[in-house]
């Protein structure tokens, strides 16, 4: 069990200080998950992201391993069955404040920092909101599951928010310009 909220990471012996504020974290995992970039490219924008000494370290695979552990909250056993895609941060964001603030008490988008695991463990206890709703509904539907005469209503009516956007790159949206004559629908 871990009892501190750590702020560094030992990468090849050393202790590297690391930036712990949760939106550093959503950025982290938004470069994660950019078509644009390559594997190696999504690693070392984490490594960058996270590490103010980025340049001080020479191991990056460690270094990478140790960011994925941080992100992951210090677990290491993860269940690594391909599940259906239910939320996205970026999409998501704006469902997630309102519960997360009510657990905190405070708005978690105070400039104040708040550190990683805090907001997670926020995270973890959102109960009935919005943000459950929608990815109730999203759990059904991926899933194959029909919905209730409720939950037909209410997608009906904030489908731009249950649909999860796929992220294209810059070359496939072009393409997909091209196709429309130029509009962009993404």
């Amino acid at each position: 069990m871990i009892y501190s909220l750590p702020k560094t990471l030992e990468v090849d012996g050393t202790e590297h200080e690391i930036r712990t504020d949760y939106r550093v974290i959503l950025d982290v995992i938004t470069a994660l998950n950019d078509p644009e970039l390559q594997e190696f490219e999504r690693a070392e924008a984490c490594i960058r992201i996270m590490f103010p000494d980025w340049e001080k370290i020479s191991d990056r695979a460690e270094a990478f391993a140790k960011c994925m552990w941080f992100i992951a909250c210090g677990e290491t056993e993860r269940d690594t069955a391909k599940k259906p895609k239910v939320m996205d941060w970026e999409q998501d964001f704006n469902l997630i404040v309102s519960p997360v603030n009510r657990i905190l008490g405070y708005d978690c988008r105070d400039p104040k920092p708040l550190h990683w695991w805090t907001f997670i463990s926020a995270y973890y206890e959102i109960g009935e909101c919005a943000f459950s709703c929608v990815t109730g509904i999203r759990q059904k539907l991926a899933k194959g599951k029909p919905l209730d005469k409720w939950e037909k209503t209410y997608y009906a009516e904030h489908a731009d928010i249950i649909k999860l956007k796929a992220k294209l790159t810059a070359e496939e949206q072009a393409e997909i310009d091209e196709i429309l004559g130029g509009e962009s629908f993404g």
